[in-house]
């Protein structure tokens, strides 16, 4: 299926916003185009809207082209943009995996767009037949994160695989946790299935989330869709000029990644001491689903004590699980303590 038959067409034929940035490109001594205010010479100016700069610098760390990069508002921008562009509302549908991130079915609804979940298995692995088997000729969408969250693992190559090579519309997968796991990302085969669409973010192994930035990575024609169809001026200036500024601190992100790593292995280790955990259930990210049976008892526990993780109870196969994040050294020994004191 051609990618103008999966957008809607009322996408496919729009006329985009043409903002003041975009018909002039370039330095100039006046800039009179924009109904700027000219007197506060430092933030008066929209930014590029394209943001180029920064994206080329993105490339270079990523190692990929600056059009196949879309930035947005972190990645709950591209995800509800990639429903508008391709799922028509009360006609297409959407199938994901369960349990899984969940703003995907939050902007699935929000454009009233059919969503169809498929349950992982106990081990929560895909079954990528079983994902396919769910999705008819008006599924245009199938999300799947990887490193899953909450699970934490990574879901198998293999099997992520059949999907894009079976399934006809657009497969978007979701590597918010990938610096944190042993497997490459999915970014370098972008030029083999031009379906698929892979989202990562600065907000976990970069530390930003406060600054709110996600980058969605696909083919030149699916990211011309996504900026036909954004804000014009969705990445404020404050932003680009501070990413770009963190992105020459690669070393000092590799040592966190270590870091961070080594804490999961402290928590890892002394979970499993504990005798109400039942069962430690096997991570690539820089979090830990825990079964404990009483999770929300624990989670009360925990909170009364300034303590604060996330309880999954009521998530679909997390029953009596609670997710924790690695901290410090420092949050993880409190942590620890607290629980054995418990």
């Amino acid at each position: 299926m051609s990618l103008q038959q999966l957008v809607r067409r009322n996408v496919w034929n729009m006329k985009p916003y043409s903002s003041a940035r975009d018909e002039f490109k370039g330095e100039a001594s006046v800039f009179l185009d924009a109904n700027e205010n000219p007197l506060n010479d430092k933030y008066n100016r929209y930014p590029d809207p394209l943001q180029w700069k920064l994206k080329e610098k993105i490339g270079e760390v990523k190692n990929i082209h600056p059009e196949k990069i879309f930035l947005g508002n972190g990645s709950d921008e591209p995800i509800d943009l990639v429903i508008r562009i391709f799922c028509e509302p009360r006609v297409d549908n959407i199938v994901a995996i369960d349990p899984t991130y969940g703003m995907y079915q939050v902007c699935a609804d929000v454009n009233d767009v059919e969503y169809r979940k498929v349950l992982l298995d106990e081990n929560f692995e895909l079954d990528a037949q079983k994902l396919l088997d769910r999705t008819d000729d008006k599924t245009k969408l199938i999300f799947l994160c990887s490193p899953n969250n909450p699970t934490g693992n990574l879901l198998k190559r293999d099997e992520i695989k059949k999907v894009l090579d079976s399934f006809q519309g657009i497969v978007i997968v979701d590597e918010a946790y990938i610096d944190f796991a042993s497997e490459e990302t999915w970014i370098s085969s972008l030029d083999k299935y031009p379906n698929l669409i892979v989202l990562q973010t600065f907000s976990k192994a970069w530390g930003l989330a406060a600054v709110r930035l996600g980058m969605a990575f696909a083919s030149p024609e699916i990211i011309k869709l996504f900026n036909k169809v954004k804000y014009p001026y969705n990445v404020n200036i404050l932003t680009q000029n501070f990413v770009s500024e963190e992105l020459d601190k690669l070393e000092l992100r590799k040592e966190w990644i270590k870091i961070l790593l080594n804490g999961r292995d402290y928590l890892n280790k002394e979970l499993a001491t504990l005798p109400f955990v039942e069962k430690i259930y096997p991570t690539d990210s820089n979090f830990i689903l825990v079964k404990v049976g009483d999770a929300n008892g624990m989670y009360k526990q925990l909170a009364d004590k300034g303590v604060i993780v996330r309880n999954r109870n009521s998530v679909s196969l997390c029953a009596g699980c609670l997710r924790i994040t690695v901290g410090t050294d420092e949050e993880n020994r409190v942590l620890i303590e607290t629980l054995k004191r418990l």
